[in-house]
């Protein structure tokens, strides 16, 4: 397990990286986010990076996010995101859990969530994923496709629809993905640009991130 002091160091480290990078590319630490990225990892992992002030949480699946999180909510101010694929018969746990949502990425999907919102009285805010590497083994929309689907689901979620987000792929320059995800942030007016993770988030920052998802770099290898 992983000691309480180093995952409050790594916490601080991630931090202190994070304002440098902001600071070299002529924006404001405050305003990029850090998600924790939690999964496999226990609750108690999570706890100790509350107890060292870290209030946003990711979880890449919704049945673990469930049994882990509910306890540590109800003891902690979190907001909890689902960052990792989410298929449709999942969509009302998913609503009933999380804060955001960030793999919205398909008409079927959005169909389930916008019942899901209905039937459980939650709204989470949904980020549209996009898969910016046409790689066939992940999720998210296609870039030919990105524009026309976040069109229709900003008419459908209107403000809850509140970004976009990507993972490019591991053995990609990441920057012209983190430059594209950016720039289609800009083209449809919305503020949030999730990109970057443990290897590569003070390029994501230099490229306009507002979201960073960390994992290792906080709590250790998987």
């Amino acid at each position: 397990m992983t000691e309480e002091h180093t995952i409050a160091e790594n916490l601080r480290r991630v931090k202190d990286r994070i304002a440098d990078a902001a600071l070299a590319a002529g924006r404001r630490p405050e305003d990029i986010t850090l998600v924790a990225v939690s999964k496999t990892k226990p609750a108690e992992a999570v706890a100790e990076a509350l107890a060292a002030g870290q209030t946003v949480f990711g979880e890449n699946r919704v049945q673990e996010a469930a049994a882990k999180f509910p306890s540590l909510r109800a003891a902690h101010a979190l907001s909890l995101h689902i960052i990792g694929g989410l298929q449709t018969n999942k969509a009302r746990d998913a609503v009933r859990i999380a804060d955001v949502i960030e793999t919205l990425d398909r008409p079927k999907l959005a169909d389930a969530l916008e019942v899901a919102m209905a039937r459980e009285g939650r709204a989470p805010k949904l980020l549209v994923e996009v898969n910016t590497g046409a790689e066939p083994q992940k999720s998210g929309v296609p870039r030919a496709e990105a524009d026309g689907f976040i069109d229709d689901c900003q008419k459908r979620f209107g403000n809850l629809l509140a970004g976009v987000m990507c993972v490019p792929p591991r053995a990609e320059d990441p920057r012209p993905h983190f430059t594209w995800l950016a720039g289609c942030a800009r083209r449809h007016g919305l503020a949030t640009v999730s990109m970057g993770m443990s290897a590569d988030f003070e390029i994501a920052i230099a490229c306009g991130a507002t979201w960073v998802r960390v994992g290792s770099a906080i709590f250790g290898a998987r």
